[in-house]
C-alpha cells in the first residue's frame, strides 16, 4: 500500500575532534540502520566533529576536517539508498552555523541551520554559532570544491526548509529547539509535515530524563506526527555526560526507546510506523490554516520513498512504557560510564583514590565498582570493543574480565592516609569497603611528612603552631588542618605516578576526587587537598543523594561495609581526637546540615536568590523548625562562607555535572571570586525585616 515507513535514530559516543573515530561510528550506525530496513537515518547534533569542540569551532581546520568527513560519507557505499541526516558546522556568507546536512545517493538534498540556540547553563552556542533567523527563507549555499567533485552540485538549498519525499514530509529540529516555547515543529505540523526529527547533544542531570520524554510526547500529542530523537552519548572531553535516550514517538506515544546509560559506542533504534495513523489522528484535531500571515514551509522535493509498495504484512511498532531510573540508579550508571570514557581515552592504567572511610570517598569508590560491574556485563554480552579497551587499560591482551572485584583490583587503587588525628573506626571502614569492592588497598601514615614540613617552618620562624585543643589560635588550628590535607594531595599524586611502577606494571593512575556539590558551595574543603584531583565523579552530586546512593549499593551490590559508613557522622578528622574518638564534625563546622545546604544551593542557583530573597523564602520553608532570626543567621552564615571561599571554585577539580545547582566555575555558574564578604547592604535588609516581623508579632 505504500504507507508504512521504517526509520532509524541513534546514540553515538562521539569525541570532540576525533574525526577518524566519529566517521567510523557514523558509518556503523548507517550500516545498522540499513540492516534493519530503515530508509532514513538520524544522528546526534554536530556528530561529525563532536559537540564539545568549544573554541575549536573558531578554527578553520574544524570546518575543513568536517567537510572531509562528509566527503567520505558521501563516497561510502554504506550510505547508498538511505537518506542520511548528519550534523556539522558550516560557514555561510562568513557566518558560522550549527547545521544538519541531509544527503541521498551522493547528492546533498538540503542544509538546515539551527534557528534557536542553547545559551544557558553549560551551553554557550552563541559564542561560536549564529542562529538562522530568516523564517521560511532559503538561500543557495555554494559547496566546497571537494564536495562538488563528489556530488556534481555547485549549490544546494540552505535555510529553513523541509524535505518532501514521494510519500511524506520530514522537518528538522535541533536540540534546544524542542525546549523552546516557539518550537519549529508547531508550525511545521500545521503545514502538513508528518515526521519531525531532533538531533541533540543533551547532557545528563539527575531527574531530567522525564522532562525530555514528556516534551517529545507532547510535541506529537497536540497535533499528531512521528518524532525521531537522536542524542550523543558519553564523555566527549568535558564535564558533562550525554545520556542517550534515543526514541521514536507517534501521536503522543513512545514506540521505541534506547538506553539512557550504556557502554555501547553505537546504538541504533528503528521503528516501523504507519503514516495513515498520523493522518487519521490529525483529521479530527487539526483545522485548516486560517491565519492571513501564515507562511508555508519551503519544501525541497526528492524522488525517493520511505515506504515500499507491498507493506500490508509489515508489522508496526506499538506504544511502550518508558522506564525511568531512580536517582540512585542514575548515580550508579552515569558517572560510572563517564569515568570509563575518561579512563580509556586518557591512556592511563586505572584510578587512585584516597579512601577516608567517609560518605564522599566511599561514594567515589562505589562508582568505580559500578563501572567494573558494567564493564563485566558488557563483555559478557559480547561487546568486543569494551573487551579490547579493558585489555589495553590493564596491559594484558589475554585478560577476560568476569568478576567485577577482580577487575577492580587491576584498575583501582585505594589508600587510607592516616595521621595522629585519624580514628581506628575510619581506618577499619575504609579497609572493609576496599575488601568488598576488590580494590588494591594501602595504608599510609602521613605524620612523618607533616612533622617534616612543620619542622621547616619552625626552623625558619622559631615558632611551632598548636591545635586549638592545645591552646593554639584559630589561625594555627586551621593551618595545621590544611597542612595535613595538602600533604595527602602530594602523596596521592606520588602514588598515582609510581605505585604501578613499584608493582612492575606500566602506566600511571588518574587521581580521583571526592568533594560533593554542597561542600563546594560553602568552600568547606582545603584548597589543594584531596579535593584536588584529575577528575571528580561526585562533584556535582549532593550529600543527600550520595547517602541514598550508598544505601542503594549496600542493598543491590551487597556492600555491607557501607552501613557503618552511613551511620557515622561526617568528619574530616583533621583535629586531635578526644579519648580516641572524633571530636570534629562537618555539620558543626559549617553551622548547618547538608540537607539545609541542598535547599540553600537550589535557591541560590535555580531560583536566582540573593541573600534577602533567600531569607524571604526560607522563613516560610523552615517556619516549623526555625524562627526568622535563626533563618537570618543561617542565610548570613552561608553567604559569608560562600563569598570568602568562592576563590576555591577557580581551581576545583573537573567534576561530573549532575545537579542543576552546581557551583562549577568553569562554565555553569559564572560568578566573581572576590566578594565583599560583609554583604552589609543585603544583610541590613534582612535584619530590618527580622525586626519588623518581631514588632508585628509583639502587636498581636
Amino acid at each position: 500500500m505504500g504507507r508504512k515507513v521504517t526509520m532509524a535514530t541513534c546514540c553515538l559516543n562521539q569525541w570532540a575532534l576525533d574525526f577518524e573515530g566519529n566517521c567510523e561510528r557514523i558509518l556503523r550506525s548507517i550500516e545498522e540502520a540499513k540492516a534493519h530496513g530503515a530508509k532514513y537515518r538520524l544522528g546526534p547534533e554536530l556528530e561529525i566533529c563532536g559537540y564539545g569542540c568549544a573554541d575549536h569551532f573558531y578554527e578553520s581546520d574544524t570546518l575543513l576536517h568536517s567537510f572531509q568527513v562528509l566527503r567520505n560519507l558521501l563516497e561510502s557505499p554504506v550510505t547508498q539508498d538511505i537518506i542520511c541526516d548528519v550534523g556539522m558546522p558550516i560557514m555561510h556568507h562568513n557566518v558560522r552555523y550549527n547545521c544538519r546536512v541531509l544527503f541521498l545517493n551522493r547528492k546533498i538534498l538540503l542544509i538546515r541551520p539551527k534557528m534557536l540556540m542553547a545559551n544557558h547553563g553549560n551551553y554557550r552556542e552563541v559564542r561560536w554559532f549564529s542562529p538562522w533567523n530568516k523564517l521560511r527563507q532559503v538561500e543557495e549555499y555554494f559547496l566546497p570544491r571537494m564536495i562538488q567533485e563528489v556530488t556534481g552540485q555547485d549549490t544546494v538549498p540552505f535555510g529553513d526548509c523541509v524535505l518532501s519525499t514521494k510519500d511524506t514530509c520530514i522537518g528538522t529540529e535541533i536540540c534546544a529547539e524542542l525546549w523552546n516555547p516557539d518550537s519549529p515543529h508547531i508550525q511545521m505540523g500545521r503545514d502538513g509535515v508528518e515526521i519531525f526529527t531532533n538531533s541533540s547533544a543533551s547532557h545528563h542531570e539527575l531527574r531530567k530524563a522525564d522532562q525530555r520524554v514528556n516534551l517529545i510526547k507532547s510535541a506529537t500529542t497536540k497535533s499528531g506526527g512521528i518524532y525521531l530523537y537522536a542524542n550523543q552519548r558519553g564523555c566527549d572531553g568535558d564535564r558533562v555526560y550525554y545520556d542517550g535516550c534515543a526514541m521514536v514517538a507517534i501521536n503522543g506515544d513512545v514506540v521505541a526507546q534506547g538506553a539512557q546509560f550504556s557502554l555501547d559506542d553505537v546504538e541504533v533504534i528503528t521503528a516501523t510506523l504507519d503514516l495513515e495513523d498520523v493522518r487519521s489522528y490529525r483529521g479530527e484535531l487539526c483545522q485548516p490554516q486560517l491565519e492571513s500571515d501564515f507562511k508555508p514551509c519551503h519544501r525541497v522535493k526528492v524522488d525517493f520513498s520511505l515506504s515500499g509498495c507491498d507493506d500490508v504484512y509489515l508489522p508496526t511498532h506499538q506504544p511502550i512504557e518508558w522506564h525511568f531510573h531512580t536517582p540512585e540508579e542514575e548515580i550508579s550508571l552515569g558517572p560510572a560510564c563517564w569515568l570509563w570514557d575518561y579512563l580509556r581515552r586518557s591512556g592511563q592504567a586505572g584510578f587512585l583514590l584516597p579512601l577516608s572511610g567517609g560518605v564522599d570517598s566511599s561514594s567515589t569508590a562505589c562508582i568505580v565498582h559500578c563501572m567494573c560491574v558494567q564493564l563485566c556485563r558488557a563483555v559478557e554480552g559480547g561487546n568486543s570493543r569494551v573487551l579490547e579497551d579493558v585489555r589495553r587499560v590493564v596491559g594484558d591482551e589475554s585478560y577476560h574480565p568476569q568478576d567485577p572485584k577482580q577487575l577492580c583490583a587491576r584498575v583501582f587503587t585505594t589508600c587510607y592516609m592516616a595521621s595522629e588525628n585519624s580514628s581506628e573506626d575510619t581506618r577499619n571502614r575504609a579497609r572493609d569497603l576496599a575488601n568488598q569492592i576488590g580494590s588494591t588497598h594501602m595504608n599510609i601514615n602521613i605524620d612523618v611528612a607533616v612533622k617534616g614540613i612543620l619542622g621547616i617552618f619552625s626552623a625558619v620562624t622559631g615558632r611551632w603552631p598548636q591545635f586549638r585543643a592545645s591552646g593554639g589560635s584559630a589561625r594555627e588550628n586551621l593551618a595545621l588542618q590544611n597542612v595535613q590535607a595538602r600533604v595527602r594531595m602530594v602523596l596521592a599524586y606520588l602514588f598515582a605516578q609510581l605505585s604501578l611502577w613499584a608493582r612492575g606494571r606500566p602506566g600511571g593512575l588518574l587521581v580521583l576526587g571526592s568533594a560533593n556539590v554542597d561542600e563546594s558551595l560553602t568552600g568547606y574543603f582545603t584548597k589543594y587537598d584531596c579535593s584536588s584531583a584529575d577528575i571528580n565523579p561526585i562533584g556535582g552530586i549532593s550529600k543527600t543523594d550520595l547517602k541514598r546512593f550508598l544505601l542503594h549499593c549496600a542493598e543491590q551490590l551487597q556492600l555491607t561495609a557501607l552501613r557503618s559508613i552511613l551511620a557515622a557522622p561526617p568528619t574530616a578528622e583533621l583535629e586531635p581526637l578526644t579519648d580516641g574518638r572524633v571530636s570534629q564534625t562537618d555539620e558543626a563546622d559549617m553551622g548547618m546540615t547538608y540537607s539545609e545546604l541542598s535547599v540553600i544551593g537550589r535557591l541560590r542557583k535555580i531560583s536566582k536568590c540573593g541573600p534577602f530573597s533567600m531569607f524571604c523564602k526560607l522563613i516560610h520553608t523552615w517556619k516549623d523548625a526555625l524562627s526568622p532570626s535563626e533563618v537570618a543567621q543561617k542565610v548570613k552564615r552561608f553567604f559569608r562562607m560562600y563569598s570568602v571561599n568562592r576563590h576555591k571554585m577557580t581551581t576545583v577539580t573537573p567534576s561530573y555535572h549532575a545537579e542543576s545547582y552546581s557551583p562549577d566555575d568553569n562554565r555553569f555558574d559564572l560568578r566573581p571570586f572576590l566578594y565583599n564578604a560583609s554583604w552589609s547592604w543585603q544583610f541590613r535588609c534582612i535584619d530590618d525585616q527580622v525586626t519588623q516581623m518581631a514588632a508585628n508579632t509583639a502587636k498581636r
